[in-house]
């Protein structure tokens, strides 16, 4: 018996590149042939990159869209450092050491299908995955708020999915979530236009706050950002009495439960524990993270 079933999907594997594309604020689109990844991965999960042969460090990021059949994986990612800032130089033809999927993914429950995702900065990758899952998945009805403070690493485009709760003149829409059918607004406070003006959770506040009370007893909510963002939603969700599952991001050097380098207090049945982001995670329910 397999006492470390979350060793079961990570796998080693030489990535080529299909594509790196540059988008504002130094973020970047990245695309590589990853088959073993492709196969296995699911929303939530990440990939530990080498983002360059002469340094040895990897860069743990999020996976954000997957092909099983043609063996692509998307991720997007903002060059911050010495190590993304190398990954952003590679180029198509070139390989990357990708090691991956890892860690514990989003479990949405069938019985609550108004699922309500919420995504900032470099944590819409995950909701973007987990949208699209649900959408192809069928019998959900997910919902997708994007923040952002720098540009979208997308032109944002006017919604045809009209939405109760939402302000008007909130139409700015993520063009692949809507060719998706998946509605999906954008919150900024840079004054981007279509955007709501403020933060993803006062948004998320208003479309809750339009839901019937059996409309509410649906909803399930999703979020991945940073950790004030997501210290935010854990209170809006206790707010509504709403499950929350939130994706958490840590500085990981390993990925696979060795350092115990990115360990977080969570609280459980026996009291509180220490978890490791990485394998434990980086999933977890967010009362369980945020008391």
């Amino acid at each position: 018996m397999n006492d470390k079933p979350w060793r079961a999907t990570i796998g080693l594997e030489s990535a080529q590149v299909i594509s790196h594309q540059s988008c504002a604020g130094d973020q970047y689109i990245l695309r590589v042939q990853a088959p073993e990844c492709a196969a296995s991965a699911v929303p939530g999960q990440f990939a530990h990159l080498g983002c360059d042969p002469q340094l040895a460090m990897r860069r743990p990021i999020s996976i954000m869209r997957c092909d099983a059949q043609q063996g692509w994986v998307d991720f997007l990612y903002k060059a911050v450092g010495k190590g993304t800032g190398l990954l952003a130089q590679r180029t198509p033809g070139e390989t990357i050491s990708l090691l991956g999927p890892i860690g514990q993914p989003f479990r949405p429950d069938p019985a609550r299908p108004r699922s309500l995702l919420l995504g900032g900065g470099v944590g819409m990758p995950p909701m973007v995955f987990l949208a699209e899952q649900l959408q192809h998945q069928g019998g959900f009805q997910p919902l997708v708020l994007l923040g952002s403070e720098v540009p979208f690493p997308f032109t944002e485009r006017p919604s045809q999915i009209m939405l109760p709760g939402i302000p008007d003149g909130v139409i700015g829409a993520m063009p692949l979530l809507e060719d998706l059918g998946v509605p999906s607004r954008l919150a900024s406070l840079q004054g981007y236009p279509g955007c709501y003006e403020g933060y993803i959770t006062d948004l998320a506040r208003c479309r809750l706050d339009a839901l019937g009370e059996q409309q509410r007893a649906e909803v399930e909510m999703f979020a991945c950002g940073p950790h004030p963002m997501l210290e935010a939603v854990a209170a809006l969700a206790r707010d509504y009495g709403l499950p929350c599952q939130v994706s958490l991001e840590e500085f990981m050097a390993c990925a696979v439960g060795g350092c115990a380098g990115c360990v977080v207090e969570v609280q459980t049945a026996q009291g509180p524990a220490m978890k490791r982001v990485c394998v434990d995670g980086p999933v977890f329910d967010a009362y369980s993270v945020f008391t």
